[in-house]
């Protein structure tokens, strides 16, 4: 697989005479190999969901193209999945018939043979007792914990195994136990499919333990103004984030955020505000 974004971009026209446009991305370019876990690093509102959701051919960019194998993305396609921050399940559907709701879609079942089609079948089955959810088949979304509803999520994006996984924070909404629990699932999971990964997270330590390199947006509009090659070795060790080098490549990553928040003026000028503020006693 190898996914080629060329000077890709988004501007939303203004809503009416007296507004202005407004430039969520500047034109983009990078490249994706197969096999890489990529993370999308930065603030919120710098175009990194904007991003993920035109390389899933959910939103049409401004300029330029994104190829996957050579290929134009010009909407949706099941080489692609999709994962929302926001667990997105039908609350009427048990959990293994919203992980096999793809399968009920003509558009992904059109010439499919019988042999073919109990393939997906016992896909469904096979993910589910990956994730840990085979005694919950019939179970409701409403049964279920946080952590449990975004693995749900994940097994019914794989039912259709894409060449590429589009993660939009799906871990933002749990809790730091749970999530750490899923960072180390969807380690071995994207290991053991072999998918590339494109992650979306403002999380630094999460963007550092999970992916194999990172790129680092800038405030909107946003840029790519770092692209960090992640040196540790992919082994689950959450011992990794006490290292030294962890530390210093965490700290790094910061002091780039940092300086590129409001051009960096803005936020500091604040800080200063505050901080003479405490020393004066609040007067």
């Amino acid at each position: 697989m190898q996914l080629d974004v060329r000077d890709i971009g988004k501007i939303y026209p203004a809503a009416s005479a007296k507004t202005a446009d407004v430039t969520a991305l500047v034109p983009t370019s990078f490249s994706v190999s197969s096999g890489e876990f990529l993370c999308l690093l930065g603030p919120s509102g710098c175009g990194k969901s904007t991003l993920l959701y035109m390389l899933a051919g959910l939103e049409e960019p401004s300029g330029g193209e994104i190829l996957l194998d050579g290929e134009a993305v010009a909407g949706p396609g099941r080489e692609r999945g999709l994962v929302f921050q926001n667990y997105t399940l039908f609350p009427w559907l048990t959990v293994e018939q919203n992980a096999a709701f793809s399968n009920r879609l003509s558009s992904n079942t059109d010439g499919l043979t019988r042999g073919e089609t109990y393939d997906r079948i016992a896909r469904v089955e096979f993910l589910l007792d990956l994730m840990g959810l085979s005694k919950f088949k019939n179970a409701h979304p409403r049964e279920l914990s946080g952590g449990m509803k975004q693995r749900v999520a994940i097994a019914r994006t794989l039912v259709n195994r894409p060449k590429l996984m589009l993660m939009d924070e799906p871990f933002g909404a749990l809790d730091s136990q749970t999530r750490e629990e899923m960072q180390e699932l969807l380690l071995l999971i994207s290991e053991h499919e072999k998918t590339t990964v494109i992650f979306v997270t403002h999380d630094v330590d999460e963007a550092i333990f999970l992916g194999s390199r990172i790129l680092v947006f800038s405030a909107r509009p946003g840029r790519v103004i770092a692209d960090v090659p992640v040196p540790f070795e992919k082994k689950i060790d959450f011992s990794l984030k006490m290292e030294p080098e962890f530390f210093r490549m965490k700290r790094e990553l910061l002091d780039l955020l940092h300086a590129q928040a409001d051009g960096g003026g803005a936020r500091n000028e604040s800080l200063a505000k505050l901080i003479a503020l405490k020393k004066s006693g609040g007067k």
